[in-house]
């Protein structure tokens, strides 16, 4: 089949374009879903539907089928057509030149040029619109008129007779421009909506870069730092490796050295007893005896001589290599741990200005324990015995470590400075401005925060090995973790927030008559 023969099948028998959304009758024909619609609206003034091909008659309006398949070969066919270039709309009324028209008079069905818009009627009935050569979709199909109106109750475009005297009479109908500007406000204000997303989703593409590039550099920085770690560390190990090999090697140079000495002093030894023994025999072999006696008679004390058991000699001290091997291990491990720690740690001071008149600090402004007199500070927590650390923390990486009364109970946290003073509120971990870690019973841990556990306390541990424990603070990613300093370091629990103001170190001691003994002591960590 030629492409000719082709082009035909795919035309449409009442628009005679190439299928555009084809759609079966009953009867087998095919039309574009416009072309058929508007026929079939026009036969339903008078009731009676037939195929515009084989007037096939249906006694009600037919459905409409997609035709799938036509619908594939008429886009593939159009795919394979070079593309036209669209010619532009001239005027009609140039005839000796073809010039270009700016507008198109729906009414006269003629399009115009500059100059014959100058003098074109200028009535409301002539009603211009865009260059065009397809007017019959801008008029009614049933009266032919212009489509000036809009039925809101069908939602479609009619003419001036359609209000009148059609199906639409007695709706509610708006003017097009109307609806144009009604249509237009509401595309406004989608795309004022659209336009202050795109700028919140662009901002929130930039902090999201921001972060990946924050978190890219702390990598980095945590990568760097612990390859330093790691060097120090190896450095470190084979420093203890070099000392505990040269005790080893010390104490068997030092066996051997004896050894060397002790074969020498028997090699003298068995020199002089060999020269005795050649002597001797000598002399027993003698047959004359008056040589016999002549001759001068060995010492009897010669063969008794001891230089010490060989057993005395020493050997290996596997104690002291011992000894020596888990010192330098104890050593390193400590020192690791301490570097490790050591580049986060700091000491805390505390803000005697904000301390409970229930407490008392010690002169060190490191020890928080229950007072039997009222100590008076400004600004301080008022019925709760609870303090602030002096030093706040907007960003960075920070720890700190504190000893705990053995018996008691106690909490331990984070706060911002804007905490309440006074009231249920200004408790520490029963707000949303705090966060904490509270131990109970004497060796129950427990973690409070108003927001994350609706002022209801979360169980972490059931058993206390420790008295120290360590508070790690992340600003940046929001992480405030609890460690308890046990051997191995137990994780008791990490918060997840978004910190958004400077946050200080808080402590809470219970000072009524079933917590008298409590206290927290901070660890001078920065030295």
């Amino acid at each position: 089949m030629t492409s000719a023969d082709l082009l035909e099948e795919l035309n449409c028998s009442i628009c005679l374009g190439i299928y555009t959304d084809p759609v079966t009758l009953r009867c087998g024909h095919n039309f574009c879903r416009g072309c058929i619609n508007q026929v079939l609206d026009t036969q339903e003034r008078s009731g009676d539907y037939s195929c515009p091909d084989c007037r096939d008659d249906f006694e009600e309006r037919p459905t409409l089928r997609k035709n799938t398949t036509l619908s594939n070969i008429a886009q593939c066919f159009l795919s394979t057509q070079p593309k036209e270039e669209q010619a532009p709309i001239l005027c009609t009324y140039c005839i000796q030149s073809s010039v270009p028209a700016i507008k198109t008079c729906l009414l006269c069905e003629a399009s115009l040029c500059v100059s014959h818009l100058h003098v074109h009627n200028k009535s409301s009935e002539h009603i211009l619109a865009e260059p065009t050569t397809n007017m019959g979709s801008r008029k009614c199909s049933i009266h032919k008129k212009i489509l000036e109106y809009y039925c809101t109750k069908d939602a479609t475009l009619i003419c001036v007779a359609c209000r009148l005297d059609g199906d639409h009479k007695g709706h509610k109908i708006k003017t097009m421009k109307e609806v144009s500007d009604e249509k237009k406000e509401r595309s406004r204000k989608i795309l004022s909506n659209l336009t202050t997303k795109c700028k919140e989703n662009e901002k929130n593409i930039q902090r999201l870069q921001e972060h990946k590039r924050k978190v890219q550099q702390k990598v980095n920085n945590e990568i760097d730092k612990a390859a330093a770690i790691f060097k120090d560390i190896r450095k470190r190990l084979e420093d203890e490796e070099k000392k505990v090999f040269s005790e080893i090697y010390r104490q068997g140079e030092q066996v051997s050295v004896s050894v060397t000495q002790f074969v020498k002093k028997l090699e003298m030894e068995k020199e002089m007893l060999t020269y005795r023994m050649d002597h001797i025999t000598k002399l027993c072999n003698m047959s004359d005896p008056f040589s016999v006696l002549h001759e001068q008679e060995p010492n009897r004390d010669t063969s008794d001589t001891s230089h010490g058991d060989i057993g005395d000699l020493g050997n290996l001290d596997v104690g002291l290599i011992s000894k020596t091997l888990n010192t330098g291990l104890s050593n390193f491990v400590a020192g690791v741990k301490t570097q490790t720690h050591g580049q986060y740690a700091l000491a805390i001071s505390l803000d005697v200005n904000t301390a409970s008149e229930d407490i008392d600090i010690s002169g060190d402004l490191s020890t928080i324990s229950r007072s039997e007199m009222k100590q008076y500070h400004p600004k301080r927590f008022e019925y709760y015995p609870q303090v602030l650390g002096l030093k706040s923390f907007s960003s960075g990486l920070h720890s700190w470590e504190v000893e705990t009364s053995e018996s008691g109970t106690w909490r331990i946290g984070v706060s911002y400075d804007s905490v309440e003073r006074k009231g249920d509120h200004s408790y520490f971990g029963e707000n949303a401005k705090s966060w904490c870690l509270r131990r109970y019973n004497n060796n129950l841990y427990s973690v409070l925060h108003d927001t994350i556990h609706d002022s209801e306390e979360v169980s972490v541990s059931q058993d206390t090995s420790c008295l120290r424990v360590r508070i790690w603070l992340d600003y940046e990613t929001g992480q405030l973790s609890f460690y308890e300093l046990s051997d191995p370091i137990k994780h008791l629990h990490t918060f997840s927030a978004i910190f958004t103001k400077p946050l200080h170190a808080a402590f809470w001691v219970g000072c009524d008559a079933f917590h008298k003994d409590s206290w927290v002591k901070i660890e001078d960590c920065g030295k």
